[in-house]
């Protein structure tokens, strides 16, 4: 059990990334983590998908316009339940560096962002995004190209 005085902040992990970078498979990897290190504490890690949040809203709006409605989207709920106290991983290509710049302003040293990434070409590369910006400054950067998920996993939880 934690002791009362040492607190656990709850977190946004905002995952990154073109289609079949790894996305996906990592945020599935960091919530269990995170699950297992809150048991104790009964607290929740909830997860946004890219996937699952387009067919939750039924927005298969791929423009420029419907990929910052669907992202504001993700923002929103993220931003919704991280202040109910509890850890979100959200995993979303999210092509647009100015939205995830201004997330991060917004939410100060309540979010980390993680950029995936690969060389290989993988089975969703059809889906590959023209525009995406990858990150700049204050993000984990993770090449998924040679690493085995759990390696991966291990690289966030070091930088973390």
């Amino acid at each position: 059990m934690i002791p009362s005085h040492i607190t656990i902040k709850e977190m946004i992990y905002w995952i990154t990334g073109q289609p079949s970078s790894g996305k996906t498979t990592l945020a599935l990897l960091l919530k269990k983590h995170l699950e297992l290190e809150k048991k104790n504490l009964r607290k929740e890690v909830f997860h946004i998908d890219g996937d699952d949040l387009r067919n939750l809203s039924s927005n298969k709006d791929y423009s420029p316009m419907g990929r910052v409605n669907n992202i504001r989207n993700a923002q929103m709920i993220a931003k919704f339940i991280h202040n109910k106290d509890c850890d979100v991983v959200v995993s979303l290509v999210a092509p647009f560096l100015d939205l995830r710049e201004e997330f991060k302003i917004d939410l100060g040293d309540n979010i980390v962002e993680i950029y995936t990434h690969t060389t290989e070409k993988r089975e969703r590369d059809h889906f590959h995004v023209k525009d995406y910006e990858p990150p700049t400054e204050n993000y984990i950067d993770i090449d998924t190209t040679l690493d085995s998920p759990e390696e991966s996993l291990l690289k966030i939880l070091k930088q973390l």
